[in-house]
């Protein structure tokens, strides 16, 4: 809260980031880690889903705006709601290799959604018109890249079997074989809880033979089926007989399933759901999401409001929120050098570091406290390095903690006419009179 601060003050987490910096190598996996999350969090009431709309886009803009001018490159993807439920939701997405989450971009139409979202089409099935049921010998074969290369077939051909724990209780899941199971959408599908995948103890006692596993003849499991395994015909299956598979295997006839859903997984090279083009995947970090919540929680809890003629209504509810910590350490990430940091001075910590060089010197002592008034003035916030160390070290230090503007005072400077203003972004570096300097920086 002070506009004056002396570098022999400097907030500790301003010094851990330089030590950072200046004490080792730049880590894999981002320049800070974080403890803490705290989420800025807002909601919003309408009446309607058509009002709810409106104000969905109002906050999506807004936070556009807030990211744009913190510094921080994001862009909108389609997401999943998660445990908190909704309609729909979007997620901003600061690209970066050292990102947790993987996301499916588009580069023909721009589609962008988080994996767990996102569609895709299929590769198409092999159609053909069902064939008779066939036991086939297939010693040592455990994996369907293996099925396929024994019987010299595609792995489209074949039907794959994953077992899953879903509330603790056993499913069967059967997809075809070159798609993988999302695990949100199956979660979804089966409005679960949690959802992994069975241990070997588990596997035994529910009588499945792992790496020759079918829903054919299955009993006493509930089976969940991706559509693609269902529209295909004639696919390679387990035969639930270690060393055999069944050939010609078809929905409705060999199996049925309890629960036919999306379930598949969308990944690199997937054609696109809306325009066809290969999708491409990237790294990502969440940074905020907004979702359109509608009236689950307004119902549970009671929030109504009265219309025109006095009927009661639930409240048509929107919630959105940013990771505050997060925030801090994408701006670092995107705004960066070789030197340390380059705050956006939307976001920066101080406006201006005055670097004093020969402090003892009574014109540069004098030149410091003019600068200081000067800026204080304006408004603008300013640390002072005032240690006694070399200009080289301090000059060094300046540039890891990277604020928007440095200042020097030095009887060099002085000379000159004036005071070392240096812009941290550009490293244009001009001396100006202490005036022309704040008038400068202020603007």
């Amino acid at each position: 809260s002070r506009t004056i601060q002396s570098y022999r003050d400097l907030p500790v987490t301003l010094y851990q980031i330089q030590t950072k910096f200046r004490d080792e190598q730049r880590p894999r996996g981002g320049l800070v880690r974080l403890r803490e999350f705290t989420m800025k969090d807002a909601y919003s009431f309408d009446t309607t889903w058509d009002t709810l709309d409106a104000s969905y886009a109002a906050a999506f803009a807004a936070y556009i705006r807030i990211f744009e001018r913190a510094g921080v490159p994001v862009i909108p993807v389609a997401a999943d709601s998660g445990a908190i439920g909704g309609k729909e939701s979007q997620e901003f997405i600061f690209l970066t290799e050292d990102g947790e989450d993987e996301i499916l971009l588009c580069p023909g139409c721009g589609y962008a959604a988080n994996a767990e979202k996102a569609d895709f089409q299929r590769p198409p099935a092999i159609e053909g018109a069902p064939a008779e049921l066939t036991k086939l010998p297939t010693p040592g074969i455990k994996t369907i890249p293996a099925l396929a290369a024994f019987l010299n077939i595609e792995q489209r051909q074949t039907n794959k079997a994953v077992f899953y724990k879903i509330d603790g209780k056993p499913v069967f899941v059967a997809i075809r074989g070159d798609l993988d199971v999302n695990e949100t959408k199956l979660r979804n599908t089966l409005k679960a809880q949690a959802v992994e995948a069975m241990d070997e103890a588990m596997v035994r006692a529910s009588g499945l033979v792992a790496g020759s596993a079918s829903a054919v003849g299955l009993i006493g499991l509930p089976t969940v089926a991706d559509i693609s395994a269902v529209e295909a015909t004639n696919l390679v299956a387990g035969a639930n007989e270690d060393g055999f598979h069944l050939g010609n295997t078809n929905h409705g006839r060999d199996w049925k399933a309890d629960t036919i859903a999306d379930i598949a997984l969308a990944r690199r090279g997937d054609a696109c759901a809306t325009c066809g083009a290969a999708l491409e995947t990237r790294r990502g970090i969440e940074m905020g999401h907004v979702f359109k919540l509608g009236t689950v929680y307004s119902e549970a809890v009671g929030v109504n409001y009265l219309d025109e003629s006095g009927e009661r209504h639930p409240a048509v509810m929107g919630c959105y929120g940013i990771g505050i910590e997060r925030m801090f350490a994408a701006i670092i990430e995107a705004n960066h050098d070789a030197n340390g940091i380059i705050w956006p001075a939307s976001v920066a910590p101080y406006d201006v570091h005055i670097v004093a060089l020969n402090l003892d010197q009574p014109a540069v002592a004098e030149a410091v406290v003019g600068l200081e008034a000067g800026l204080a003035a304006t408004g603008l916030t300013t640390l002072i390095d005032d240690r006694d160390e070399s200009a080289g070290i301090k000059f060094k230090d300046a540039d890891l903690i990277g604020i928007p503007f440095r200042i020097t005072v030095s009887p060099r400077a002085l000379e000159k006419g004036g005071v070392e203003l240096r812009n941290r972004r550009t490293g244009e570096t001009e001396v100006l009179p202490i005036a022309s300097a704040v008038a400068l920086v202020r603007a």
